[in-house]
């Protein structure tokens, strides 16, 4: 005799995904929503055409249910041609971002460019020549130091 699975079964994993389309990018921002980095972790690797932060994200997967949480991932960007950004002041490596949101503005198909919008009036443009982004989970979740979710009046 053979049973259905249960979702008590289950266990948890770390997030793994990507983002190949604008819809994509579109659960990948409410993934990142929040998550916050010194300025130190974020990488241009212009010969390799990556831009990358590491983050430690607010798990809002977990809908809530248990105590907050936060854990470390990695936003890898692919395809990158040129980054800039607006309000961060580059020489403060202890400055901490917060990502509010992720946006891509088609320019000339397939080419873009990736906005991410930050607290405090800054952001973060990723010129891309198509659009490749990951997010993966790279350490186990912990307590929120907050021990609160984010909230957004």
């Amino acid at each position: 005799m053979s049973e259905d699975a249960r979702f008590e079964d289950g266990r948890e994993a770390p997030l793994n995904v990507g983002a190949l389309d604008a819809e994509d990018l579109k659960v990948l921002s409410a993934l990142v929503q929040d998550g916050v980095f010194p300025s130190s972790e974020m990488k241009f690797a212009a010969k390799d055409r990556r831009f990358a932060i590491l983050l430690n994200r607010f798990r809002w997967e977990d809908g809530g249910k248990r105590t907050p949480e936060r854990v470390q991932s990695l936003l890898n960007i692919s395809e990158v041609r040129k980054v800039s950004s607006q309000g961060i002041d580059r020489t403060d490596k202890d400055m901490i971002l917060s990502v509010l949101s992720m946006e891509f503005e088609e320019s000339d198909a397939p080419s873009g460019h990736l906005i991410l919008t930050l607290a405090g009036d800054g952001a973060i443009r990723v010129d891309v020549e198509a659009l490749d982004v990951s997010l993966k989970d790279v350490t186990r979740p912990y307590l929120a130091p907050s021990k609160k979710v984010p909230n957004h009046e």
